[in-house]
């Protein structure tokens, strides 16, 4: 990566934030403060379109912000769909089933870029709706069970 790569710019301190909002989230579930844990999911995802948006807007796009931008989506959304297993709001075979998901493209961007030495990191339009989908089920776990509808 060259110095031009690494630049923090406001799309990356958007991400960067997002980044800080998984222990606060994961810990904010584990303390039985639904309602809260909410509004910061909420946050996290509304700041998970606009880092991008104002990349896209304003050529802000760093090769950075590609890899820092997949991260912090996965930290949250595993983090949160493990919580949220341990405090019997999702079942175990859901978490299963996104943990693994997430763990074989990891393990398959790393040997990919071993083999490769080039690993460029674009997003399909199916791992766009696939974290779309991801944040709506948390928000709607975390809604109904922070408002007490469920």
């Amino acid at each position: 990566m060259s110095k031009e790569d690494i630049r923090i710019n406001i799309p990356n301190l958007i991400s960067l934030l997002r980044l800080l909002c998984v222990p606060l989230t994961v810990w904010l579930i584990m303390k039985n403060e639904v309602l809260a844990a909410f509004w910061v999911f909420v946050f996290a995802g509304v700041s998970d379109a606009l880092d991008g948006f104002i990349a896209k807007k304003f050529n802000l796009q760093t090769e950075l912000g590609a890899y820092l931008d997949p991260i912090a989506d996965k930290a949250l959304l595993i983090s949160v769909f493990v919580t949220l297993g341990q405090a019997g709001y999702l079942d175990s075979w859901l978490i299963l089933l996104v943990v693994f998901r997430d763990g074989l493209i990891l393990v398959g961007a790393f040997l990919y870029h071993v083999i490769y030495q080039n690993l460029t990191m674009e997003p399909l339009l199916i791992s766009k709706v696939n974290t779309t989908a991801q944040f709506a089920l948390v928000t709607l776990v975390l809604g109904l069970h922070g408002f007490a509808i469920a």
